[in-house]
């Protein structure tokens, strides 16, 4: 069975910013077949950033969203005093799943509730942090 890893709008950056297959190196960091998860909630974060922002931020987001075909969106439920942040913390503590993010903030978060976080190191290779 496949791990199921939950990405963050940010994650989804990384191959243009840093020419890295996150889904290559993924596999390698895991050692196991995995299915990337994309909430809605950060899918419909993605479609904002591409029609809001400045250019070189729409073309990040409009790649991104090429990428995130890559993942399984998932319907995901978001209150008014929410952020993505805490629907995506909300999600990965019920699936007991990782995340995959690069923001510093939310890793903390997710450090605090003991859910593993994959995120970019170095410029060049993704890490795991905490245990699966």
């Amino acid at each position: 069975m496949a791990i199921k890893v939950i990405f963050d709008s940010n994650f989804l950056f990384v191959p243009s910013q840093f020419q890295l297959d996150i889904f290559e190196e993924m596999l390698k960091l895991l050692n196991q077949r995995f299915e990337p998860i994309m909430l809605s909630t950060t899918h419909n974060e993605l479609l904002t950033m591409t029609e809001k922002g400045s250019p070189s931020r729409r073309k990040q987001a409009t790649l991104a969203l090429k990428l995130a075909k890559k993942c399984r969106v998932v319907n995901a439920e978001k209150n008014r005093d929410e952020t993505n942040d805490d629907v995506v913390l909300k999600v990965a503590a019920e699936w007991k799943s990782p995340v995959a993010t690069n923001d510093r903030e939310l890793r903390r978060k997710l450090r605090a509730q003991a859910i593993p976080v994959i995120y970019l190191r170095s410029k060049r290779r993704l890490e795991l942090e905490g245990s699966l």
